[in-house]
């Protein structure tokens, strides 16, 4: 493989991790059992808190 040829492919490879980088990311961050499990018993102690002051 010739010097500028090898050099163009480090090129094209950099620039291509630079704009994957930039890209908007489509998954959702992952979340656990426990932490949804937690967040879940979090909310209803909310909403039960809520209830009873209105009362």
């Amino acid at each position: 493989m010739n010097r500028q040829k090898k050099l163009k492919q480090l090129f094209r490879a950099k620039a291509k991790k630079a704009s994957a980088k930039l890209a908007p990311k489509s998954k959702d961050i992952y979340i656990s059992k426990a932490d949804r499990a937690k967040l879940e018993a979090e909310a209803d102690q909310a909403s039960t808190s809520a209830a009873d002051t209105s009362s």
